[in-house]
């Protein structure tokens, strides 16, 4: 391996690896908390499924803005226009929190709503309704949260994603211990305690990387008090320009996703559970690559900042390789223990009976869904979100038809279903791997150009 290829390696690993770490943490918190409300009831795990699915579907989408000003930011820094990113930055944080006070606001007041357009059955909708409300507070942190992490990934500093991680993480794992069934003389609480506790660990990690942010002197793009108050509308309109593509792109998955969960809900109770728990264990894998597909969108918006496409094609070329691996892992172990994995988040034996099966699927599932985060990230880094948004607009509807068919027509269950799955990340990598190669052919285009 050349120094150069090293030195790409080494910078994506830079950014990737304290987001990955904070990201598994997380992963592990919320399988801990899988597993202790598994342990209360299927109904229990359903619930919460079909709660969480919609509520950080509408979390995403903000963070998902948020990649507009990445991309601007990033190829600014690349460029060296130091002021210009701080610009970006300073109405990111001034204007970002509008949207995460109205969705607090939303889930709140009429969180029955969503529930009922899911078709969520009566018997599991007041736990939902619950689940939703009382983690509502963790939206009014949301637009800081989404600049501040945005200013991090630019920076390449993103180390405090570990504390966070384990503040956050740790805290919730606590707190789930004591709220859900009942201990040091609090009252068993259920799916509702649940709900208190990722609330409050979410509330705590925030705190922790918004204290950094202030004290830290290591962030070069770091806007002043001054520049975030007095700080123009149009700089935050010309992130929002790239940011709504992506936004766009994150809502459409999680509608099919939603979608997904309307179809399991038609099937049964116990469909949208087996759901829960089998991709629950797929998330794993799925965080790191998110956390490399991170690195590879700030590392390529700084490499097209300095105009090097070859810098961009090495920034993705090394991410590929790195999720291939993490990919060849996970089958293996899916393959050798997929009883043992799932007895972890369930004791219900129909459920790890069909363990190898649904696993090795999910294993499969793996190798094109991290391809399109990563060739989806380079090329949003090279500036063009729009493409990805509309590949994904594509497999959304691929997604709810075929689902539709599949269970309204046809009436098969959850096999055929997570079959069809695999299908739509294999087309959209296959059409998204194609607008890679002709972008790297193309040559450079700046994201405020």
């Amino acid at each position: 391996m050349t120094d150069k290829n090293s030195n790409y390696i080494k910078r994506i690993i830079a950014v990737a690896l304290p987001i990955a770490l904070s990201n598994l943490v997380s992963q592990l918190q919320l399988l801990i908390d899988r597993m202790f409300i598994g342990r209360l009831s299927l109904d229990s795990v359903s619930a919460v499924s079909n709660a969480t699915t919609p509520f950080w579907t509408t979390m995403s989408t903000v963070f998902a803005l948020t990649t507009g000003a990445t991309i601007v930011v990033s190829q600014a820094y690349g460029a060296n226009e130091i002021e210009k990113a701080k610009s970006y930055l300073a109405a990111l944080f001034k204007f970002n929190n509008v949207f995460g006070i109205g969705l607090f606001l939303f889930w709140i007041l009429c969180p029955q709503i969503v529930f009922r357009i899911m078709g969520v059955d009566e018997s599991i909708i007041g736990m939902s309704i619950d689940y939703a409300r009382y983690c509502a507070p963790v939206f009014i942190f949301t637009g800081i949260g989404s600049a501040i992490s945005c200013m991090l990934e630019v920076s390449q500093k993103t180390v405090i994603m570990i504390a966070y991680g384990l503040t956050r993480s740790l805290t919730n794992i606590a707190l789930d211990y004591i709220l859900i069934f009942g201990h040091f003389g609090f009252p068993a609480m259920g799916v509702k305690g649940a709900a208190i506790a990722t609330t409050i660990a979410e509330l705590i990690g925030d705190l922790v990387v918004l204290i950094y942010s202030i004290m830290s002197t290591k962030l070069p793009v770091r806007p002043s008090m001054n520049q975030i108050i007095f700080s123009k509308l149009k700089p935050y309109l010309g992130t929002i320009k790239f940011g709504i593509p992506a936004a766009c792109e994150e809502f459409a998955w999680n509608i099919g996703n939603l979608y997904l969960l309307v179809m399991l809900n038609k099937i049964s109770v116990e469909a949208a559970g087996i759901h829960a728990i089998v991709f629950g264990v797929e998330l794993i894998a799925v965080e790191l690559f998110v956390s490399i597909g991170t690195a590879t969108l700030t590392l390529s918006g700084f490499e097209t900042g300095k105009k090097s496409m070859d810098g961009v094609w090495n920034v993705v070329k090394w991410s590929l390789i790195l999720c291939g691996v993490i990919s060849v892992v996970n089958v293996v172990l899916f393959m050798i223990f997929p009883e043992t994995i799932l007895g972890w988040f369930t004791t219900d034996k129909a459920v790890i009976s069909a363990a190898p099966l649904y696993l090795l699927i999910v294993g499969i599932d793996l190798f094109p869904k991290s391809g399109n985060i990563i060739v989806g990230s380079g090329i949003k880094g090279y500036g063009d979100p729009r493409w990805m948004m509309l590949t994904q607009l594509f497999g959304t509807v691929f997604v709810i038809s075929a689902s539709t068919v599949l269970v309204m027509v046809l009436h098969m269950g959850i096999f055929e279903i997570f079959c069809m799955v695999v299908a739509d990340e294999t087309i959209r990598l296959i059409f998204n791997a194609g607008k890679l190669r002709r972008v790297i052919k193309k040559g450079f285009v700046s994201a405020d150009s």
